[in-house]
């Protein structure tokens, strides 16, 4: 068989759906030939943020492949499968790539030297008999640590090589797993339990790990309030009475009062990384870090104590000696957590519900936010936002209660991601309802791939909340706007929708 039809195979072997691509790749066709439904997009960069999504969304279990052209296809991949190394999400991206014999030769895009910083892996096939090696290697890499993008690049002549049936030897590849150190399981309960206002900052590694059930049983255990990053929203109910709701860029009035008041936070899952997906840790408090990325250890701040291992594992080996150094039901707590919880809450949305229950016209987005989560049915909808406002007006107010019910980004911060991650996401999870919040210059990124949906009959629900300005920089630029009307953007996005085949409606009143 030839390289691509051996890759191909290899792609089925491991469960592959679709192909997120764009010609020309005859990988593509060797894909179809083996029962890989493509999904072409109108540019590589929503190729690859649809790929994002669907691995979210199985949170890993399938992961999305991305195949595009040597040269401008997976150049213009970049920005995506950056976002993707940003973000911590597995994806494969298989590029075409130029023949042995013209490499080095101008122009000759280099993608494996230029993708090093931004995969967790990177290389090429420099021989048919390797393509068996390096695809375990690249599952492997996808499916052990900490998530990220690996790319297996395929230059052309090695792609139409035969390869034998004796060299073809693949069989499918697991994930591995690590627990913590005992010791360090010790020492990290030994504080929580001698603190006395922890808290517990969760991050998207519940989600990846699937622990949303083990961190709901820990924080119970302890009776600790539980607030969550950007990107690890939804990995603890939000409707739960420990629940602090989420804090990045904006966050709630619970995470800041709890987060203040605090002696000790107990991340799990989390880099501690201060930016739009994660609010920072004030000083002078005692930190505590499960990770499984020692990368992610003493980053901005010293840590008190640490633990490298995967989130589901360390909260169940947490969740164990809580009850060797506590007793069977561990930190009982009289309920004054929960109402003190309940109380800032109720003030926090006092002050908030004239602009969340709004009349005003034309509708304002925090009212559109707030209809729609009193709207849909949370547990079979998966809500994203885009970059900029509709991202920091959605993720305080929107409650998500169960895991993968929303789809929180910010350590990337592109404008038009949330269009691509959406159809993704449902490819993934068919029988959800899935939303994404985009504001006009979101949707002036991406808006042409409204067609993919329609064509690949993919339903999502866009919003675009659209005020006609790029939102939040004209006070940094007071002469280019008044002399220039620099931020100022136009656009009638519902007769898009409608011209690319889709439904548009225009919404002014409540």
């Amino acid at each position: 068989m030839q390289g691509n039809t051996a890759i191909a195979n290899i792609l089925k072997m491991e469960g592959t759906e679709y192909l997120f691509c764009y010609p020309a790749n005859p990988l593509i066709e060797a894909a179809a030939i083996a029962g890989i439904k493509p999904i072409m997009s109108r540019t590589e960069r929503t190729t690859v943020n649809m790929a994002d999504g669907y691995t979210r969304v199985t949170n890993g279990k399938r992961t999305g492949v991305v195949v595009t052209q040597s040269g401008p296809g997976v150049e213009n991949a970049f920005a995506g499968i950056a976002h993707a190394y940003a973000e911590s999400t597995s994806i494969l991206v298989i590029p075409g790539g130029t023949a042995r014999n013209r490499m080095g030769q101008s122009p000759d895009f280099d993608a494996v030297s230029a993708y090093k910083g931004v995969t967790k892996w990177a290389t090429q096939v420099n021989q048919v008999e390797r393509i068996p090696e390096m695809m375990r290697r690249a599952y492997t890499f996808l499916r052990s640590g900490r998530a990220g993008p690996v790319m297996v690049q395929v230059p052309g002549d090695v792609a139409q090589e035969e390869i034998s049936e004796e060299a073809f030897d693949y069989r499918t590849v697991k994930g591995y797993k690590s627990a913590g150190d005992p010791s360090d399981i010790t020492d990290a309960v030994k504080a929580l339990l001698a603190a006395r206002n922890p808290v517990i900052y969760a991050g998207q590694g519940i989600l990846w790990a699937e622990a949303s059930e083990e961190l709901k049983e820990l924080a119970e255990l302890v009776n600790t309030p539980v607030f969550t990053t950007n990107t690890g929203k939804s990995a603890f109910p939000e409707d739960h009475p420990l629940s602090l709701g989420t804090g990045a860029g904006t966050l709630t009035k619970m995470v800041r009062h709890f987060l203040d008041k605090s002696d000790l936070v107990f991340g799990i899952g989390t880099s501690f990384t201060t930016n739009l997906a994660s609010v920072g840790v004030p000083a002078g408090k005692v930190l505590v870090q499960c990770t499984v990325d020692e990368r992610d250890l003493n980053k901005e701040q010293q840590l008190h104590h640490a633990v490298i291992g995967d989130a589901k594992l360390v909260i169940r080996q947490l969740i164990e000696e809580v009850g060797k150094q506590a007793g069977a039901e561990g930190r009982k707590g009289d309920g004054s957590v929960e109402a003190e919880v309940k109380r800032v809450k109720d003030e926090w949305l006092e002050e908030w519900m004239p602009l969340l229950t709004s009349d005003e016209v034309p509708i304002n987005p925090y009212r559109v936010i707030w209809d729609l989560m009193h709207t849909v049915d949370r547990t079979q909808t998966i809500v994203t936002h885009d970059s900029g406002h509709p991202r920091d007006q959605t993720i305080p107010f929107y409650e998500a209660i169960v895991p993968r019910g929303y789809l929180g980004w910010g350590n990337s911060s592109q404008l038009g991601y949330g269009l691509g991650l959406a159809m993704g996401a449902k490819l993934g999870a068919p029988d959800k309802m899935v939303v994404n919040i985009m504001g006009d210059a979101a949707i002036g990124m991406s808006g042409m791939d409204l067609e993919t949906a329609v064509r690949h009959q993919i339903p999502i629900l866009t919003i675009v909340l659209n005020n006609h300005v790029l939102s939040g920089y004209a006070r940094n630029y007071p002469v280019a706007t008044e002399r220039f009307g620099f931020t100022n953007l136009y656009g009638e996005y519902a007769n898009l929708a409608k011209a690319l085949g889709g439904y548009g409606q225009r919404i002014e009143h409540p």
